[in-house]
């Protein structure tokens, strides 16, 4: 696994606290801000409301497959994909259909 050099602005306040908790258990700020995001990021992953926001943007293809996969795992998106396919060929038939 990769990693990606960021740069972003955090308060004071936090970059205090965030120094603190280093001190106390040992790791480096990074470190402590890479596990903040982690876990709100699973946090956030198991409301059903974020799942089915993931879900649109592959609909709408603003992500594609292998994001949908790492978001909602390989059997749902597969059942994503396939519904998908369903719509598009609906739409199709449909716009054959108009232009009769």
């Amino acid at each position: 696994m990769g990693t990606t050099r960021v740069n972003f602005r955090i308060p004071d306040e936090l970059v205090e606290r965030a120094d603190i908790a280093a001190k106390i258990t040992h790791k480096n700020r990074t470190e402590i801000v890479i596990e903040a995001l982690r876990s709100y990021l699973n946090e956030i992953e198991d409301e059903d409301a974020f799942n089915e926001a993931i879900v649109e943007l592959y609909l709408e293809d603003e992500i594609n497959f292998d994001v949908l996969k790492t978001f909602i795992g390989r059997q749902d998106a597969e059942a994503v994909r396939a519904s998908k396919a369903v719509l598009d060929q609906g739409d199709d038939l449909a716009d054959e259909l108009a232009g009769l």
